[in-house]
């Protein structure tokens, strides 16, 4: 198990992960710190605790969407028949990976409340 360092609210935190996925992780946590950053301008430096709480609540909201937006989609497909007798092999590898996308971002918002 790897673990990287991270920086979320200008704070350096340690974080294990699998072997090889430490790119992976960096980038969800400059997604995170982001998300973070952008709490913060709208309240004001309210302690980590609560601005990783409110920024992971949104996270989980956007997640919320995106999965709403996916089974809305599969339905639509499910409906029409996929427009050509079903979902072809590049709408199964698309529906795929936005699970796969929520999956993880569940797991990381899951880790960060």
């Amino acid at each position: 198990m790897a673990t990287v360092s991270v920086v979320v609210n200008g704070r350096p935190y340690a974080v294990g992960c699998e072997d090889g996925q430490e790119d992976h992780v960096r980038a969800l946590a400059a997604a995170f710190d982001q998300q973070v950053r952008e709490v913060a301008e709208q309240v004001g430096q309210v302690g980590d605790l609560r601005l990783f709480l409110m920024a992971a609540l949104l996270t989980a909201d956007e997640l919320a969407e995106a999965r709403a937006r996916l089974n809305a989609t599969q339905a639509e497909l499910a409906r029409s028949g996929g427009g050509r007798g079903g979902p072809s092999a590049g709408e199964d590898r698309a529906a795929k990976a936005l699970d796969q996308a929520a999956a993880r971002l569940e797991a990381l918002a899951e880790r960060l409340a």
